[in-house]
């Protein structure tokens, strides 16, 4: 097979197991009546506590136009709350209500044992170099 197509192969490899793996998460997901990206902030949240919108949009990688209408719809839900910044107009900062944690204290180890059957498979030295090896493209890819 030639290099080219071997890349070709790669890549397709790679798209059908990340959307493989998305659908059994999200399947997952859909019993507490979220969407991956709503799933997505609830857990950047829990874990590194309130957060400017900003932030929240650039880390989960959406748009800045799309995270407020996520944050609408997670504060609709009673998970989050907003904050204005006392120093700065322009900054509003989104928190978890007790709602919110007491959720994601439910959720979060059974997302996490998810995610360790899926990964089960590999031995700790294949998950390193798989790791290691989608970084060196993920940023080789930056460069294009």
């Amino acid at each position: 097979m030639k290099d080219n197509n071997r890349n070709l192969k790669a890549f397709t490899v790679l798209f059908r197991a990340y959307q493989t793996i998305q659908d059994a998460t999200k399947r997952d997901l859909l019993q507490y009546d979220l969407n991956q990206t709503e799933f997505s902030v609830l857990e950047f949240l829990y874990h590194r506590g309130e957060q400017p919108i900003q932030v929240i949009g650039k880390k989960i990688l959406i748009a800045s136009s799309s995270i407020t209408y996520v944050i609408d719809k997670l504060e609709q839900k009673g998970f989050v709350y907003r904050k204005s910044c006392p120093k700065d107009r322009r900054v509003t900062y989104v928190l978890l209500t007790y709602e919110g944690q007491t959720l994601m204290e439910e959720i979060f180890p059974k997302h996490e044992q998810k995610i360790n059957e899926i990964f089960e498979v590999l031995e700790s030295q294949e998950l390193d170099t798989m790791i290691l090896s989608l970084k060196k493209v993920g940023k080789n890819a930056l460069k294009q």
